[in-house]
């Protein structure tokens, strides 16, 4: 059977046959390249895929038993729970050390919601640098290779998409990788899915030779890494953690000592997947929240937490379920290894309508939609944490590690995270001795950024030379 006879087959068993209307009158190789992108579609899935999330609309169901989730406090002589801290970070520097750990980032979005024509990743970010988000975090690669000694090299596994993968690739090129050796960056695409359409569940075509697809979320990651023999890759290497974070947040600590030895050691830690968190500002922070549902940790979206548990404070006035999701994950290989391979372990979907261009699937026609008309599905990381024996969440100081660049304006903009990353520069600046300018209100009358190769927390600038910082500069160290 050839390959145009297999796949109509296919397409006929699952009824989405409609997607060849205009193969006969395509050129060959638009022949050729719709047969290839249709050959590599897990068509048989289709069915239960549209029934389940494109014919019904899959309802939240609560949990029988929600409470907050029990996390190891950013002050290890808190109240609400003392731990080892030093301990932690010398579990974690031993496994840097050792080349047991690597750095994962899923940067698979174009930044086109903060009016740049490129993948975010390349979006500059440095509050007076203008560096790169990649540059960022390849310093921050660097820096800990640094601290760490003895010539170890920590790998970076960077998850592009169709999108932006030859961009992301050629960007690095161009900036002869930030001083990485090309031998420890890895580049590998996630998947995609089709998007459908809203009444029938069709697959929607993009144009008359290509079927209208998306990324298949931070969730296909898991995957990706299986597919792409990253993981593979990883055992040849000896990496058996991955530091896993998404490419939006320049002040993200990429490898974190801490962290790790938490993940990796503690006693309630099975060493699967372990997470972060900030406390939320407000009720209505648009962050997922931490909770344990029927025991197990879980994130709930924010849009699904009711009201009453989103206001609910404790005695002292704190919010009852105040772990804010930042997205910063450890993993181990055995587990992604695990998720990847056994279908049982498959994460869930998430569906999103949207407004999607496409072409009229009898005409030709383009069309373009004024309103909803197709289901995008997408997976979430976080949906694995449910396949954990026990998940570790530790908390982090908002200022220390948490200003992501989503939006042009407002928060989570390009202002608020390089304010934030000039805050945070400034209290390791005075814990370190140096005279920082304020303003009235506090805030710091000056813009500042530190590299990583400088410094990777307040700690690193002890006893370091100190720059001289005059009221309204730009100061980069």
């Amino acid at each position: 059977m050839d390959l145009l006879d297999r796949v109509r087959t296919r397409l006929h068993r699952v009824d989405q046959s409609h997607v060849l209307n205009f193969y006969p009158k395509l050129p060959a190789a638009e022949q050729r390249a719709l047969l290839a992108q249709l050959d590599s579609i897990d068509l048989e899935a289709l069915p239960s895929l549209v029934n389940e999330y494109v014919l019904k609309k899959p309802g939240f169901v609560m949990p029988s038993r929600l409470e907050p989730v029990k996390y190891y406090p950013h002050d290890p002589k808190s109240s609400v729970r003392t731990w080892d801290q030093a301990a932690a970070k010398r579990a974690g520097e031993s496994l840097i050390r050792a080349g047991k750990v690597a750095a994962f980032v899923v940067a698979g979005g174009q930044g086109s919601r903060l009016g740049f024509e490129g993948p975010k990743g390349c979006f500059p970010a440095g509050a007076v640098t203008n560096k790169s988000l990649f540059q960022i975090f390849a310093e921050g690669v660097l820096g800990t290779q640094d601290r760490a000694g003895g010539g170890v090299v920590i790998p970076w596994y960077i998850m592009t998409s169709p999108l932006n993968h030859e961009a992301t690739t050629s960007f690095f090129e161009s900036h002869k990788f930030f001083g990485l050796r090309r031998d420890q960056v890895m580049f590998f695409q996630q998947g995609v899915m089709p998007s459908l359409d809203i009444k029938t569940g069709k697959m929607l075509l993009a144009s008359p030779h290509e079927v209208a697809t998306n990324p298949d979320g931070h969730g296909g990651s898991i995957r990706a890494l299986q597919v792409s023999r990253a993981l593979a890759d990883m055992q040849h290497r000896g990496v058996e953690h991955l530091s896993y974070f998404q490419v939006d947040n320049p002040m993200v600590r990429v490898i974190d000592p801490v962290f790790l030895g938490l993940h990796a050691s503690a006693p309630d830690s099975s060493a699967e997947m372990s997470s972060k968190m900030v406390a939320k500002a407000e009720p209505g922070e648009k962050v997922g929240v931490f909770c344990l549902a029927d025991g197990k940790t879980e994130i709930l979206e924010y849009s699904d937490m009711p009201k009453e548990l989103q206001n609910a404070r404790n005695a002292d006035g704190s919010l009852t379920h105040k772990a804010g999701n930042i997205a910063v994950h450890a993993l181990s290989r055995a587990f992604i290894e695990r998720v990847a391979t056994d279908a049982k372990f498959s994460l869930p979907c998430h569906r999103a309508e949207k407004k999607i261009p496409c072409v009229d699937p009898v005409t030709g026609s383009p069309i373009t939609p004024g309103e909803n008309n197709g289901v995008k599905l997408e997976k979430f990381i976080f949906d694995a944490l449910a396949l954990c024996k026990q998940s570790l969440v530790a908390e982090t100081d908002r200022v220390e590690e948490f200003a992501p660049i989503k939006n042009a304006t407002g928060v989570d903009s390009v202002e608020s995270s390089k304010a934030l990353q000039t805050l945070r520069a400034a209290r390791w600046l005075e814990a370190a001795g140096a005279d920082v300018p304020r303003k009235p209100d506090g805030t710091p009358d000056c813009v500042l950024e530190i590299s990583g190769r400088t410094a990777l927390c307040a700690e690193d600038l002890r006893g370091a030379k100190l720059p001289r910082i005059e009221r309204g500069a730009s100061v980069a160290i």
